[in-house]
């Protein structure tokens, strides 16, 4: 009888395994996991990003990345981007007018639309590492210390050409109840970008908020609800001069301050994930539920539309080995 028992729950450990170490449960929360010492994993992300607040508005950001487990607390990662664009927007947002032909006046109103833009491009790259400090298996909670230096040749709003390099701090937390099938997480990623193109330059401070929880409705399944805060904080420097109304960011280590705060945009939307033994699938869909920003910024209907989009739709799919 003890052995029968033995062995059926062994079998339900089997048949109901706890998210495996690098596995994604949301769009764009993660857990604390890293990779087991010498093991790798390759990742390949699409997160589609529809619509503006007129007009056509199509974006893919497809991220390949390959994984490696340094230690089992100690992971590398090296990730492309590929950007796919293909709009037409009808509004004075941001650069997009401006990259698809068209052209504004001083007071906001469109004065030719332009053709559109469309183009597949490869945006950049980024190399991270992710520490294990706590263990959300083992320990009250689990924590995680990531650290990452990001690359960037096209912009990801409109396609054109710029000059950016980024290192990004992320403190990732998670906590799991009943038996590891109820996992809550939050990640708090905050990065410093320096930016130029022809006449401008910033420093920007961006931060980026992502909370999910999902829950094991049955063997290999789990469904979840993500929600997503971005926002940055930034004076933009055009030909040498600062806007007077607005306060600039600098992460100097003599002169750091936080600047006016751009823009921001809230998501929320639900997740789903299924699991294999090698492999695993991811997906998701976010609305953005709120946003705003500074004067410059293209806000209306508690929305923003020059750097956020109405939804996203997020797949992600990963293999083991």
């Amino acid at each position: 009888m003890k052995t029968k028992l033995l062995m059926a729950a062994v079998a339900a450990t089997i048949a109901a395994p706890a998210a495996f170490a690098g596995e994604n449960l949301w769009v764009y929360a993660k857990g604390t996991d890293t990779r087991p010492e010498g093991s790798f994993e390759v990742k390949v992300s699409d997160i589609w990003r529809r619509g503006k607040n007129s007009g056509d508005y199509d974006f893919h950001d497809i991220r390949p990345e390959l994984e490696y487990g340094i230690t089992d607390k100690l992971s590398v990662s090296i990730e492309g981007m590929i950007f796919k664009h293909d709009y037409r927007v009808a509004d004075c947002m941001g650069p997009m007018i401006e990259t698809q032909g068209g052209s504004c006046d001083d007071d906001g109103n469109v004065v030719e639309l332009g053709d559109g833009f469309k183009d597949t491009q490869f945006g950049g790259y980024e190399v991270a590492l992710k520490y294990n400090v706590l263990s959300p298996y083992k320990d009250p909670i689990g924590v995680s210390l990531g650290l990452g230096y990001e690359r960037r040749d096209k912009y990801r709003l409109d396609g054109a050409d710029i000059d950016q390099d980024s290192i990004a701090t992320t403190l990732f937390l998670q906590k799991d109840f009943l038996d590891d099938t109820l996992v809550l997480v939050l990640n708090t990623k905050v990065e410093f970008e320096r930016r130029k193109s022809p006449g401008v330059l910033e420093e920007e401070i961006s931060l980026d908020v992502a909370a999910g929880i999902s829950y094991r409705v049955a063997p290999q399944w789990f469904v979840g609800l993500e929600f997503r805060h971005q926002s940055d904080y930034l004076n933009p420097q055009e030909d040498g001069e600062f806007d007077p109304s607005l306060k600039r960011s600098s992460f100097d280590l003599s002169d750091f301050r936080v600047g006016t705060q751009h823009q921001n945009g809230n998501y929320f939307g639900p997740t789903v994930h299924f699991a294999e033994q090698k492999w695993w699938v991811t997906g998701g869909i976010l609305w953005q539920i709120a946003g705003g920003g500074s004067q410059h910024s293209f806000s209306n209907n508690n929305r923003n539309w020059d750097e956020h989009e109405r939804m996203h739709i997020g797949f992600t799919y990963g293999y083991e080995f």
